[in-house]
Formats: structure tokens, sequence, C-alpha cells
């Protein structure tokens, strides 16, 4: 395992997909035929990657458990337990996704351990923990990328929960006036989600009527009829009143941490995360919703939303820095009139092509890179050079 490889990666068909954006990323026949949600490139036991092998294609997870210190490096494969500790994903959203959160290392632990012991199947849809991991998690966008984050300043909260549901949620609000505090938030966002149907519908029903007649005042309101027809008579309808409405343009990132609500809503993105499929999710989706479990794991924080700046690393490099151990992105951007660029791993990398062509070179080996085509470098190249005219994405572990 001394060569750069090929990838050849599983595509995740959920409902919320786009049935252009990964087809015409790869190159293939769109629209496909059913919608196409990510693109996983990694090791994840629940669709890993391939590349080939002595003639064969072989799954990138086996090849690591086989070769660890070659592939991930003797530093990487020590500190991750011979795993690889990131995934990194293509993800296209024609439609939202869950209002959602992760769990931090101590609570996957936990509940994956307990759903263990409550003998829930791997693959039950009411399962929450699909493995032990936290969840960190990177993306950046590649098209025009909108995206709800974060709890929105309570002072925000309750202007807008005013001008479109002011009697409807006003037993919610005033936990919010007398306590605008982290407990508050926690009242607050409890008391919405629990609320009984009668009483949602009721609330859904005037905050959709006073929404399209405010639409004009602020893109929270525009953004609930949206969601209604998608969702309707989901309280996460709801959501743009509560988290931070935020749209990325291409090359923009922000970093999500464990406990923070989220959802994404449009748009083509790069994902990078830690090596986890654990999802707490509390509406918009058919999907299993367990909001008692969620609020378990929330971090009630109202801030305001950050982006990564990135930072320029050498003429060709610029890398988005995030506090996470597992994983590092960072975006080649290459001319034709540069010199080759060249590379020294210290794990392994992942590289996708964004756009462009470019030829990669190690030690006299060619390998063209187009758009959409993925590889791995594994941690014994010890050097590699690229130059055309492309734009390349990279995930690696910080090191």
């Amino acid at each position: 395992m001394d060569k750069i490889s090929i990838l050849k990666n599983r595509i995740q068909e959920y409902a919320w997909g786009s049935y252009t954006a990964i087809p015409e990323l790869l190159g293939q026949k769109s629209p496909s035929e059913k919608p196409q949600a990510e693109l996983w490139m990694g090791a994840h036991p629940k669709a890993s990657s391939q590349i080939e092998y002595e003639g064969k294609q072989v799954l990138l997870s086996d090849m690591i458990r086989k070769y660890p210190e070659k592939i991930l490096g003797k530093a990487v494969a020590k500190k991750f337990g011979g795993n690889l500790p990131y995934l990194f994903k293509v993800l296209a959203a024609a439609k939202p996704l869950s209002v959602q959160a992760h769990p931090d290392a101590i609570q996957a632990t936990s509940g994956f351990e307990m759903e263990n012991r409550l003998k829930i199947p791997p693959d039950a849809p009411n399962r929450n923990y699909k493995d032990s991991s936290h969840k960190p998690e990177c993306i950046c966008a590649l098209t025009r990328f909108r995206a709800l984050k974060g709890f929105r300043p309570i002072p925000e909260i309750l202007l807008l929960t005013e001008k479109i549901c002011p009697q409807e949620l006003k037993k919610e609000r005033m936990m919010l006036e007398t306590q605008p505090d982290s407990e508050g938030l926690k009242q607050f966002f409890q008391s919405l989600m629990t609320m009984p149907e009668e009483r949602k519908n009721d609330v859904i029903s005037h905050a959709l009527a006073k929404a399209e007649k405010f639409s004009a005042e602020h893109p929270a309101f525009r953004e609930i009829p949206e969601l209604h027809k998608e969702y309707p008579w989901d309280i996460g309808v709801l959501s743009p009143l509560f988290l931070n409405l935020i749209c990325l343009e291409p090359g923009q990132a922000m970093f999500l941490p464990a406990g923070e609500l989220h959802s994404y809503l449009d748009g083509v993105g790069l994902e990078l995360m830690a090596n986890s499929d654990n999802v707490l999710r509390g509406g918009l989706t058919p999907k299993h919703v367990d909001v008692p479990e969620l609020l378990k794991v929330l971090r009630f924080e109202a801030r305001e939303v950050s982006l990564i700046t990135p930072r320029q690393i050498s003429e060709y490099e610029r890398i988005y820095p995030t506090p996470a151990e597992e994983f590092c992105l960072s975006v080649i951007s290459l001319t034709s009139d540069m010199s080759n660029a060249s590379f020294s791993p210290s794990g392994m990398e992942i590289l996708l092509c964004a756009a462009g062509k470019a030829d990669m070179t190690q030690d006299g080996h060619l390998l063209s890179l187009s758009k959409g085509v993925s590889v791995m470098v594994p941690a014994s190249v010890r050097k590699y050079s690229i130059k055309g005219n492309a734009l390349i994405y990279k995930a690696s572990v910080p090191l």
C-alpha cells in the first residue's frame, strides 16, 4: 500500500437529495432515477469506499485493518486505534434536512452502549446511536448553500415570535422574557417541541398566515411557508424563528460542534466530519424523531453565526481551521501557469477534484484528475505533486 488510488464511493439515496447535483459532479446520467443525497468518501462501516488492489476492487476499511500504519501513518493509527478518524462527503440537498444535533464523545459512547444493552438492531429505524463516536463537522459550500445554525440571540427570538405568533406562543415567550438565559431557552424549546397536537396545529396555522403576510419584513418569515410545503404541520417549520438563518457562498465554510442545533435547507456542499453517523432529530423529517434524547445533547447557547476564515499556507493551498482533532479541510487552487504544487502527507489524505483537470504525480507515476474524481493518498507516499487548472478539496488529519 504505497501508491495513490482512485476511490470508488457509495451514494446514499435519501428523500431530500438532488436528482442532478451528484450525477453531474461524477459525469453520470442526469437526472438520476432516485434522489442522490450524499457521496461518502472514507471507511465508515455503513458505506466504505473501494480501491483497486492486486487487480481487484476491495473495501478501503478492509485495507486499513490490514495495513493500518502504511495507510493511516503510525501517529494516526496509534491515536485513533487503527481507524480512519474522518468521513468526507458531498452533500446535495434539494429539500431541507432534519432539525438535528450530534452528541459529544461521552454522550455518544453512553448512548451507543445503552442502545446495545436494549438490543436495538444497528439498522433499526428507531436507533439514535449508530456508533460510539462524536460527530463534529465542517460544511464548505460548493454552490450557494442555505442553512439554519445555532440559536438566535434571545432578543431576536422574542422580536420574531412577537410579530407572527404573539398570543399563540405567549407561554413560551414568557419563559424567555422572565429568564433570558440558557435555562429559559431550554424551557422555551422544550415547550415548543412537546406541545399537544391540537395546540401545535393552531400555532402553526397562525404562524403560517402571519409569516406570509409579513414575508417582506424578514427572511425568517419567508422561510416558514417554504418549510411548510415540505413538512406540513411539523413544529420544525417554526425553526427560522429561533435558529440563525445563513447563506454560504461557494468556498465559504462553517464548523458545527457537538450539541449545536442545525438544519441544512438547500445547496451542494462538502461535509468533513468525525467518522460517525450519530444524529438526534427534532423535526423536518420522516425519519425517527427523539425529542427527549435531543434535549439531552443540546447546548442552549444563543449566539451569532461566525464563518471559518481560511488561512493561506502556500501559494496554492488554503486551510479551514477548526478545533477538531479528527479532520482538517483544505482547498488547493491551481492554474496552468503555476509550477508543480508539491505535498508531503503525514497521514492518509482524500482529495476530490471539484472542478477542472490536473495531473497528479508520485514517483514518476501519473494519475489524471478531473471533475468528480477522488483519490486516497496513503501515509506511505512520501511525496506527490499536482499540476494543472483545477479546484481540489483535501481531507486530512491534523498532526
